[in-house]
């Protein structure tokens, strides 16, 4: 039914210029993921900021209080403990990813024989589903027969109780969300494998190493990429870091690894103070999108020239 409709605007749209029928091809493409977006996200988000002005906890109708809640919020100890939690987290887990993301890419680009497979086993950790990842590295930091300690041990390493201690917790929970690194590797392989061949070849011929070639071509061209992959990182890992606190720690131990999700979740659906959990809600939206127009204002004139 979608084909027959693009093929009905083609058929109809042959008065048009070829740019204006290209441009009207691609709004109707688009139209399903822009009705999904509108559906599933526009809206949400305007009943959540909605709700953050109103004292509503799913029993009565809501109640306007203006900004009492947002008041209310920045009095609370907890909502700074898990701003703090989740800036830590972030910073921590962001940068790792990257790094690795950058490494495997620089190591994979080359197109060899088998290199197709280990790309896909790393893309792997990418595609499990958010529950049976955390799962399984519950298993990997059993404090008693998990793999990881176990190897601490052969190493005659300290063996830590990695979600049981509060000074281990949250850089554990930090280290497992870097390893889902395959999305960001071939996000680069892709940055690299686009960079201008001729550049190299000058720089081959001018004597310079892979160090060298690395240090002054490829990581300032691959810069712009770096950044919006960090930043892609950072907001991805604030907004999707619930379900391994939520299955592996509870926000414990004590308050050490409660991170923003985990603690909107519990305003709304434990407490059913639903008007203060979008509130923090729209506080995180906010503090998003300075971060998304801040990095969009720094990168619009960076970029290349395939001209030499």
């Amino acid at each position: 039914m979608f084909l027959q409709t693009i093929r009905g605007v083609r058929a109809s749209s042959h008065r048009f210029s070829p740019q204006t029928r290209h441009q009207l091809q691609l709004w109707l493409l688009l139209t399903p993921f822009l009705g999904g977006a509108l559906l599933l996200i526009a809206l949400p988000a305007l009943v959540t900021l909605g709700l953050a002005f109103t004292r509503y906890d799913a029993l009565a109708a809501p109640v306007w209080v203006g900004l009492e809640n947002f008041v209310a919020l920045f009095h609370r100890e907890v909502f700074w403990i898990a701003v703090r939690n989740s800036l830590l987290f972030a910073v921590i887990a962001a940068p790792l990813q990257v790094t690795g993301a950058l490494l495997l890419a620089m190591l994979l680009h080359p197109t060899r024989r088998g290199v197709h497979v280990y790309r896909s086993s790393i893309y792997l950790t990418t595609v499990i589903p958010d529950v049976a990842f955390a799962l399984i590295w519950l298993w990997l930091l059993n404090p008693l027969y998990g793999p990881v300690n176990i190897m601490l041990g052969w190493l005659g390493a300290p063996q830590p109780a990695w979600l049981v201690e509060p000074a281990t917790a949250l850089p554990a929970l930090a280290i497992m969300a870097a390893t889902r690194m395959g999305e960001g590797m071939l996000l680069l392989i892709a940055a690299r494998q686009a960079l201008p061949a001729p550049l190299f070849h000058a720089a081959m011929l001018d004597g310079a190493g892979r160090w060298q070639s690395f240090r002054h071509i490829t990581w300032p061209l691959l810069a712009p990429w770096l950044l919006l992959l960090l930043v892609r990182d950072v907001v991805i890992g604030a907004h999707g870091a619930f379900t391994p606190v939520y299955i592996m720690t509870g926000g414990g131990p004590g308050y050490a690894t409660t991170l923003l999700p985990f603690l909107i979740y519990e305003e709304a659906f434990s407490h059913l103070r639903i008007g203060q959990a979008a509130a923090m809600m729209a506080v995180m939206f906010a503090a998003t999108s300075l971060l998304i127009g801040f990095v969009f204002w720094r990168t619009r004139s960076w970029g290349y020239s395939d001209d030499l």
